[in-house]
Parts: structure tokens; sequence; C-alpha cells
């Protein structure tokens, strides 16, 4: 059999020119060589600092959910009906410590008797609710149930009211603060509890309303007893003496309004005496963002 034609061999594909994939493309030609590795350029490296809180930020989407008052089925921690029922409504508060003022009173000067009797150190309160059943069931859940998906829950409820301005029933304009700060908790009750409520409602408080925080800037010198197991009048000593700025921290607040958070308000006797702190390091104005409000029983 005669051989067979020798095959010729197969002609070089010409490239394109580089403008002509430019013009088709918009971008540059890329090399043909392979890839010595499959893997993207950043595999293998650590992921950012930030990569466990951006994935617990998307969980509450992810993740089934209920109301935490009525038990509606849906993606919201509160639906839209027990918000509406509940935290729309705008009580006229006394300026100062938050309390209901019912009688008619309009003007710059929104405070209530007791406050102008006895004015506290603090100067202002911004509260989303009063204490009392369904929303102090929320601010229990969080603080002695550890709950910790109610506190962005309540974060949102004081932001809320934080954009009430002005204040309701009167031209007030209320000043934001330039720095947040949770009322701190002792050693042994934040070792009990694992977590402070305060600074677990601050820390999305500060992103929403965009103020920088400082989860340390007091701290608690001494253990006191719970106020809530203390009558009226034994509170303000309970407290007394109770806080301090640290060293580092004591030329931090000089001529700044620092917020206060914290989850419930009673009498005011611990935020008064935070305030009194703040006061005495050069604090210019003092404001709390309170959850709920104690009513007087």
């Amino acid at each position: 059999m005669d051989p067979k034609p020798p095959t010729s061999p197969a002609k070089p594909a010409q490239a394109k020119p580089a403008g002509a994939y430019r013009a088709v493309s918009g971008k540059p030609p890329t090399s043909s060589k392979p890839s010595m590795s499959s893997k993207p350029p950043n595999a293998g490296k650590p992921a950012g600092p930030g990569w466990l809180q951006r994935l617990l930020a998307h969980m509450p989407q992810l993740l089934p959910s209920s109301c935490a008052l009525c038990g509606a089925a849906g993606r919201e921690t509160l639906c839209a009906p027990c918000h509406k029922r509940f935290y729309t409504r705008q009580h006229r508060r006394c300026i100062q410590c938050a309390m209901p003022m019912p009688m008619p009173v309009s003007g710059k000067e929104l405070r209530c008797g007791a406050c102008l009797k006895d004015r506290p150190a603090f100067d202002a309160t911004i509260v989303a609710t009063d204490y009392f059943a369904p929303s102090d069931q929320l601010a229990l859940a969080l603080k002695f149930g550890g709950d910790l998906r109610l506190a962005p829950l309540l974060a949102r409820l004081i932001f809320d009211a934080s954009r009430r301005n002005p204040v309701p029933g009167s031209d007030v304009q209320l000043a934001m603060p330039s720095l947040l700060a949770p009322v701190p908790l002792g050693l042994s009750r934040l070792q009990e509890r694992g977590f402070n409520q305060a600074l677990e409602i601050a820390k999305p408080l500060s992103r929403m309303m965009e103020i920088p925080l400082n989860g340390r800037l007091l701290e608690r010198k001494k253990e006191t007893q719970a106020q809530s197991a203390l009558p009226v009048g034994a509170r303000a000593r309970n407290v007394r003496s109770a806080f301090a700025l640290p060293f580092a921290a004591m030329d931090q607040v000089r001529g700044l309004h620092v917020g206060i958070v914290d989850d419930v308000m009673t009498t005011g006797a611990t935020l008064n005496e935070v305030a009194i702190v703040l006061k005495r390091h050069g604090a210019r104005r003092v404001t709390n963002l309170v959850f709920a409000r104690t009513l007087p029983t």
C-alpha cells in the first residue's frame, strides 16, 4: 500500500490586534497562558476581621423569626401591627427626665415640677416607651433572659424616638450627642450575666445614629445592690460614688455632649450619678437614651 501523504502542519491562529479586541469588549487582551492555580486571588488569605459580624448581621433575614410580642411569624423581631399599636403614640414628656406630662404645656421650659424643684445633673432624656406591659417583657427578656436578638430592636425604637424633633407637645429642638457610652455593670454582675445589656443596645444604636461609641468610657468602681430590689429613697445612696472615668478617658469628655445608653430608667438615680461624674470631668451636656421609662405608682 502506498503510504499516506504527510499531513500539512496546522497553521497558527492569527492573534487579533489589541485595538480590535478592545473595540469589542472594552478590555485589554488577557494572557493565553494557563493559570498555575485554579484558586481565586484571595484564596488562603484570612478573612477580614469583620467577617463574623457581617455574617451575623444577615442572620435575621435568613432565618425564620417571629414577633417578640405577639408571636406572629415573619422576618421582623417586631411585627408592623405591634409597632403601630405600642410604639407610635407620642406622649408629652418632661424634656429632662422624660416623665409623661398630661397637662397641656408648651414652650421651651417643658419640665416637670420635680425637675424644676431639684434639677438633675443630666440635661435631657429620650425614651422609646413607658415601662408597662407588654414593653416591659422586651426589657426583661433581654436583661434576664439573655435574648440578645432584642438589643437591635430596642436600639431601633430608641433611634425612632430620637428623631421626634421637636419634642412632642412643644417647640423644643433637642441636640443629639457627639459621643455615646453605656451605663457600666460591675464585674461580678457582668460575669454572672455574661453581657451588659446597655452596651448591647448601644452598639447598634451607635451605627443607626452615626455617633461614635466608647464602651469603656465609664467604669463601676464598686458593686452595688440591684436598684429594683431597693426602696426609692435608698437608690440614690446605693449608687453614690459608684462610677468613675478611667484615667485614660478623663480628658476625653471635656466640652463634649455625651449620650448615656440604658435599658430602663426608674427613678433616674443611676443616670444622675453618671451625669455627675461626666460633668465633673468637663462634659458640656449629658443626654440619656433609654428604652423604657418607669411610671410613678
